[in-house]
């Protein structure tokens, strides 16, 4: 589980310098907790953001819908990187949007177009997410993650 939000860690290099071993009272199990409780602390230090999935969004659409479909795009924070001429009366609409902005997408197109216009969606890379998102999966995860 990851320090922050639960999530996977991701870029991590860890160096340990000092640590003794005591025949008697040594134990595999507080050497384990000392890590743990010492890579929380660190990570928590070091102001570690949570990364988010982001997609290039190609979308065929006729001309028409242009308007509906961009403001759509724009509320579910993308970023449109221009269009394209396609079909006579198509244009090719290309932007990076957050993955998780991408849920029940396909229904909202088909309401925007009459159900004239496709997409395609492809990874592209990671950013972090806003602050606002990043305090409330830390506060969503908190409660779980003090049970521990």
């Amino acid at each position: 589980h990851g320090a922050i939000a639960g999530f996977p860690l991701q870029d991590l290099e860890i160096s340990a310098f000092d640590g003794k071993h005591h025949p008697v009272d040594s134990k595999e199990i507080a050497f384990i907790s000392a890590g743990k409780y010492a890579l929380l602390d660190a990570i928590s230090k070091a102001g570690a953001l949570v990364l988010e999935p982001i997609v290039e969004l190609s979308v065929t659409l006729p001309d028409a819908a242009m308007g509906h479909v961009s403001t759509g795009l724009s509320a579910k924070r993308a970023r449109v990187n221009g269009t394209d001429a396609g079909a006579p009366g198509e244009l090719i609409l290309r932007a990076h949007v957050p993955m998780s902005e991408l849920r029940d997408y396909q229904s909202e197109l088909k309401s925007q177009t009459a159900g004239l216009a496709s997409y395609t969606i492809e990874f592209s890379h990671y950013e972090p997410v806003p602050a606002i998102v990043q305090k409330q999966l830390i506060d969503a995860y908190k409660p779980k993650h003090e049970e521990e």
